[in-house]
């Protein structure tokens, strides 16, 4: 997804709109689109000003947000819990299906991180 347009190129906008151009006619003199002169024109009319959408997904949004509890409550018993385990813990305690890879990346997000040891134990039949 692309960033959207700047706040200074829309009160330029703005301002050829209240000077008495269309939305079309504004737009072609600032090399913008019809589509989105005419946008803007009518969110101008609308409302007074001409902003930019909220871009994304919304923050706390999700099947798996309202069970953040459930999640920390599970990973503080059992620190060694596998992703597939909690995934069939979430689905026992609550009839939620998630992916183990979901609920990694929301564990992730949520800042609990399990970092492998880099020493194993030495192999129990001597070396090969």
């Amino acid at each position: 997804m692309s960033a959207s347009l700047p706040e200074a190129l829309r009160a330029r906008f703005q301002r050829l709109i209240e000077e008495g151009f269309s939305g079309r006619a504004a737009a072609l003199r600032l090399q913008l689109s019809p589509a989105t002169g005419a946008r803007w024109g009518l969110a101008i009319r609308r409302t007074g000003r001409a902003r930019a959408a909220p871009q994304g997904r919304p923050k706390g949004k999700g099947k798996l947000d309202p069970h953040r509890a459930f999640f920390a409550e599970v990973v503080s018993q059992d620190g060694d819990i596998t992703m597939p385990e909690l995934a069939s813990a979430l689905f026992d305690a609550t009839v939620v299906r998630a992916h183990p890879d979901a609920i990694g990346r929301f564990l992730r997000k949520l800042g609990f991180t399990y970092k492998k040891s880099r020493w194993s134990l030495p192999n129990a039949f001597g070396p090969r």
